[in-house]
């Protein structure tokens, strides 16, 4: 899925200006969003339905910043997140919620998403989020990240997640600890796809995939 870690990244553009992906499920959503976005004088650079395709062309578009659904046909939006920032560290994601609770926070930070932004937001905020996101800054309180980050690490050693391997254990515990699929691999000694594929089945055995708890981001939530 997508490309090589040591892809090339192109971000030659005017000063000041934001290149911005957008990845949702549904077409009217995903072209309400560019419409917005555009008057609002950022750069849409791509658009997709799906996680395969959102790994693919993210990277390759030169993205600074994604807005992403987080359930998708053939994914999730915390997997392509994991991903295009283990190839492009520099380049920061927004997840799109209906509503937040501990769960759907922990999910931001599982993916290492710069933080979040509500579908019911005013579209100015969503332009200011998208900006802040784009110079590096996180959305999210040191506090709200230390703990989802601890919840990770406690979950290694609750009995109530006995069907976690022990391999699986050794990655959550990373992911606890901030690290990007790319540092998990080099850490553990593991090829980054076995590590990927490691992360998908925590999700959802977490509660965090395949349908299994709140979604972050329902499809049939309204637009912006």
């Amino acid at each position: 899925m997508g490309l090589p870690l040591d892809a090339a990244v192109g971000r030659e553009r005017a000063p000041g200006s934001v290149r911005v992906f957008v990845v949702d499920s549904h077409e009217l959503v995903r072209e309400g969003l560019r419409d917005f976005l555009e008057g609002e004088g950022l750069e849409v650079v791509g658009e997709c339905w799906s996680a395969a395709e959102a790994s693919r062309r993210i990277v390759e578009a030169g993205a600074d910043v994604v807005v992403l659904d987080g359930p998708l046909p053939d994914g999730t939006g915390i997997e392509v997140c994991r991903y295009v920032r283990s190839v492009d560290s520099d380049l920061q994601c927004l997840m799109m919620t209906s509503y937040v609770d501990d769960e759907v926070l922990r999910s931001v930070v599982l993916a290492g998403a710069a933080g979040y932004v509500l579908r019911q937001v005013r579209g100015h905020h969503l332009a200011r989020a998208i900006r802040r996101a784009a110079t590096g800054e996180s959305l999210l309180g040191t506090e709200v990240v230390e703990r989802a980050r601890a919840w990770f690490v406690n979950a290694t050693a609750d009995p109530g997640f006995g069907s976690l391997t022990g391999a699986e254990r050794e990655v959550l515990a990373r992911i606890g600890k901030g690290l990007s699929d790319r540092q998990i691999s080099e850490a553990l000694g593991l090829a980054e796809t076995r590590v990927r594929g490691l992360v998908s089945t925590l999700l959802v055995k977490l509660g965090f995939g395949g349908g299994s708890g709140p979604a972050v981001g329902r499809p049939t939530d309204a637009l912006p």
